[in-house]
């Protein structure tokens, strides 16, 4: 995205997804956006921030907490850790973080609830599943989700709010519907099995498949490049 003008590229982003799912015959309030803002400077996220943008997502761990200390002053920005988790990072995202999208594993889950300071509100999560079944990503299998939302339901300082997932890629909207229709049928299989729990949240869909994400029930949308432009690599 060449000559990229931030306040052009979010109206447009903002304007696909009401599209979506005025196409999905959803409300408009039934999805949001989440800037995915790695790799780029904070004072992109800032000017987003002035343009409305409250949602951010973020990959590196050492990278956030440089933007969160400079951008302090924006007291009502969420922020989404969205990458992987290794066991020495979960301190780190548990103190400052208000959602973590990447939880698959029992470990990392227990790891965040013990860190989670005291005077701050459950950690929001949304479980990964590796819906395609790639070697290459992680997140749980289907098979192994509910005992792992089990688990992650009786811990006290987290909030199991949902699940994410990265299909592989596909070029026809079918053929991108088709495990984003296999992660909203589990989570519906999770709300009958636990119909206490706050499940009200399906995080799937990025620049290239938001449509067919929202036509299965999207609820938190991940866009990167079509807000912030090309990704630029990490020093």
């Amino acid at each position: 995205m060449k000559d990229l003008v931030l306040s052009e590229s979010l109206a447009t982003a903002r304007t696909r997804l009401a599209e979506a799912l005025r196409a999905a015959g959803r409300p408009a309030t039934d999805a949001r956006l989440l800037a995915v803002s790695k790799t780029k400077p904070a004072a992109m996220i800032r000017e987003a921030w002035h343009l409305g943008q409250r949602d951010f997502g973020e990959n590196y761990v050492q990278e956030a907490l440089d933007k969160q200390a400079e951008l302090a002053d924006l007291h009502d920005i969420v922020w989404h850790f969205i990458g992987p988790l290794q066991s020495n990072k979960t301190r780190a995202v548990a103190e400052h973080f208000a959602w973590v999208h990447s939880v698959d594993r029992d470990r990392i889950a227990r790891r965040l609830n013990d860190q989670r300071p005291e005077g701050l509100e459950p950690l929001n999560v949304c479980l990964q599943v590796n819906i395609s079944g790639e070697p290459s990503k992680s997140g749980v299998t289907l098979d192994e989700l509910p005992a792992l939302a089990e688990s992650v339901l009786a811990m006290p300082a987290l909030r199991l709010r949902g699940l994410m997932a990265i299909p592989a890629p596909a070029e026809e909207i079918e053929a991108q519907r088709e495990p984003f229709a296999r992660l909203r049928r589990a989570l519906e299989a999770l709300r009958v099995r636990f119909p206490e729990a706050p499940l009200d949240t399906l995080s799937m869909g990025m620049t290239a498949d938001l449509e067919a994400a929202v036509l299965e029930g999207a609820t938190l949308v991940r866009l990167g490049t079509a807000i912030f432009g090309e990704r630029t690599a990490r020093q």
